[in-house]
């Protein structure tokens, strides 16, 4: 397991770049799927790692507690070589429950990952929707809490205050720390 902490490549404001993908539902995603919402939080996650494993609950909370939040994971890792992380295993953790996200998405080429900047997993982005641009924008980029290890208990949720102040029309004022996690498995190295 390698360990990798995130640095995006994009900054504060910009546009969340587009993508379609296939979702553990059966159904196709873009970004105009989510254009309803005030907020998009895309974690690039996977099935197997531990610490994106430690993250599910508090996602499927996110996912349950904000109707105007779209939680969306998406999967990128090379599911040749980690079987876990394949589209029929994201099926089952959906029908089992373990996982309950609006949408749980497979990255098979991996450029969307590359696209976002994504490195490990769990490696969150929420974006605000902006009625001016039509379009949603990177408002924070970072930790989803302060625990930094899987069996760590958190104190602190990042993404929920970084939430809560994009749904009360305020700016996130949040110091952007890099999420920690495994590395994404990339089919190239």
């Amino acid at each position: 397991m390698v360990l990798k902490e995130s640095d995006t490549e994009l900054d504060a404001g910009d546009p969340a770049p587009d993508f379609e993908l296939e979702g553990a539902d059966g159904e196709t995603y873009t970004l105009e799927s989510f254009a309803d919402n005030e907020a998009l939080l895309l974690v690039f996650t996977c099935n197997h790692c531990p610490y994106a494993k430690a993250k599910f609950d508090l996602l499927n909370e996110l996912a349950a507690e904000y109707d105007d939040v779209a939680v969306v994971g998406i999967n990128p890792n090379d599911a040749e070589e980690y079987p876990d992380d394949s589209l029929e295993k994201m099926r089952d953790y959906v029908r089992d429950g373990r996982v309950q996200y609006d949408a749980y998405l497979r990255d098979e080429s991996q450029e969307v990952a590359r696209e976002y900047g994504a490195v490990c997993t769990p490696d969150p982005f929420l974006f605000a929707w902006s009625e001016a641009d039509e379009a949603f924008q990177l408002v924070y980029q970072g930790r989803l809490d302060d625990a930094l290890n899987p069996d760590d208990e958190p104190t602190r949720f990042h993404v929920r205050e970084a939430i809560d102040s994009v749904l009360e029309g305020e700016s996130v004022d949040l110091e952007w720390q890099p999420s920690q996690g495994c590395s994404i498995k990339w089919t190239d190295e």
